[in-house]
């Protein structure tokens, strides 16, 4: 693997005697590492190595086929590259569990971060993750979905767009469209697209991010910036960028040395760089700065309410939820999205200030006085599984059913059942008596041969 004589230059400037190290490691393979969703995966783990910043995240001995394993579908797990499962431990030296906050995850695509911090913070916080780019938005809204926190709104705007919302957000979360260096062994594209001219406009363009973004921040509110660069003119010194043109206030925070990450202090900012010599992950870089606080409260008001569903329809839906007394139903034509209680004003606030493209819980269809359970409300922790009847299926059989095959059953109760793997939902499953219909989405499909039963690899997890 060869690289541009420029970064070469760049990276011994840098390093000094530390480059040696660093250019044997970009030609060994790159780690795999996944991180565990805590809500829908609670088995003990013994035999991976942990990562040391983050509980639930795990390092792999090898790259298995994840389109093979039901859980992954299911979003018992994120595949995740471990040294950005870091903004993570930056999130929790910020805040305690009890805090409710406002958080947007400004650049979410596909959805590492927007899924690691919607599993730190409460029921009572709500996260926006934004992507700008259409089709990106969509794979982050699938995976958001796959996660099955409800707490998360997926929308798709341009950071200007998020000046309308001045003061609202307590955390922002930029992890910013950079050069890519950190990314070269595990992806040679982007070493073809690197050039000097292309680390200067990343990082001219990192800061009108930053700058767009800064008004919606709360005064004493927090952002975490990041990128996947070595480069000091993307990261450090757009830290001090932003100090002296935003007035923000670099926070430090304690990181224990022996985890090998590399502490940047430059012009009185502090930033944390990851060099895969050091630590096991890739090039990564992040930061926390801090708004200067003013009392200046945030107010908003819903103009008007969605049509909220009957009493009689909202009984019988409360029996297929958790926690039944904390969710709000509103009805959309026929489609039912339920909403946690706590967060549902803000929710509906935000779809009157930005395009939203998911919020709250799809929970069924309604046709009459029947309800027709909705493929998102399988994978949502809000649903209560003892509400309805379960068909497990075994390894093969779950991908069958992924692949929407149809599956054979020995139920002898007709009507709409849940499809499990491991306990974990899948989907559902219409029993029609002498056949089921597969209602998982056909856009979620598995698409590759699946191999024969007998030479199925079992589970990694």
């Amino acid at each position: 693997m060869e690289f541009p004589l420029a970064f070469i230059h760049r990276m011994r400037e840098q390093l000094g005697e530390g480059y040696t190290d660093f250019s044997n490691s970009l030609q060994s393979p790159p780690s795999i590492s996944i991180r565990l969703n805590p809500q829908k995966f609670n088995k003990s783990i013994t035999t991976l190595q942990k990562v040391s910043w983050e509980p639930n995240g795990f390092y792999l001995q090898k790259r298995p086929v994840f389109t093979l394993d039901p859980l992954f579908h299911a979003g018992s797990y994120y595949v995740q590259e471990a040294s950005s499962m870091f903004t993570g431990y930056l999130f929790k030296q910020l805040f305690n569990e009890a805090t409710p906050l406002k958080i947007l995850d400004l650049c979410a695509a596909p959805g590492g971060k927007t899924t690691h911090v919607a599993s730190l913070m409460n029921q009572k916080s709500i996260l926006v993750a934004n992507e700008v780019i259409k089709s990106r938005a969509h794979i982050l809204a699938e995976n958001v979905i796959k996660w099955g926190n409800p707490n998360v709104v997926v929308t798709q705007n341009d950071p200007k767009e998020f000046k309308s919302l001045e003061g609202f957000f307590d955390v922002i979360v930029v992890d910013a469209p950079c050069s890519g260096e950190g990314l070269f062994r595990r992806d040679e594209s982007a070493i073809g697209e690197w050039s000097v001219e292309n680390t200067q406009l990343c990082a001219l363009r990192q800061q009108r991010i930053t700058a767009d973004i800064w008004g919606s921040l709360a005064p004493g509110g927090f952002l975490i910036y990041s990128t996947c660069t070595y480069n000091p003119n993307e990261n450090e010194k757009n830290l001090v960028w932003m100090s002296e043109q935003l007035n923000a206030k670099s926070i430090k925070v304690p990181v224990p040395v022996e985890w090998g990450i590399h502490q940047i202090e430059w012009h009185g900012m502090v930033g944390y760089q990851f060099l895969p010599h050091k630590i096991k992950g890739e090039g990564f870089f992040a930061g926390i700065v801090q708004k200067e606080s003013e009392d200046k409260p945030f107010y908003f008001k819903v103009k008007t309410q969605p049509n909220q569903l009957s009493r009689e329809s909202q009984v019988t839906l409360k029996e297929w939820v958790k926690e039944p007394d904390n969710v709000q139903f509103q009805i959309k034509e026929e489609t039912i999205i339920a909403y946690p209680a706590e967060t549902e004003s803000l929710t509906l606030y935000l779809q009157q200030k930005l395009r939203v493209l998911k919020s709250g819980v799809i929970v069924a269809e309604q046709k009459g006085k029947k309800f027709i359970p909705h493929p998102d409300f399988a994978l949502s922790n809000m649903l209560q599984q003892l509400s309805f009847p379960k068909i497990e299926l075994s390894h093969y059989e779950a991908l069958q059913y992924l692949k929407k095959e149809n599956i054979h059953t020995t139920q002898a109760v007709k009507g709409y059942h849940l499809v499990t793997y491991q306990d974990v939902p899948l989907g559902w499953t219409n029993h029609l008596g002498n056949r089921s219909n597969n209602l998982f989405p056909v856009g979620w499909r598995i698409r590759m041969a699946l191999p024969k039963k007998e030479g199925l690899k079992p589970p990694f997890l």
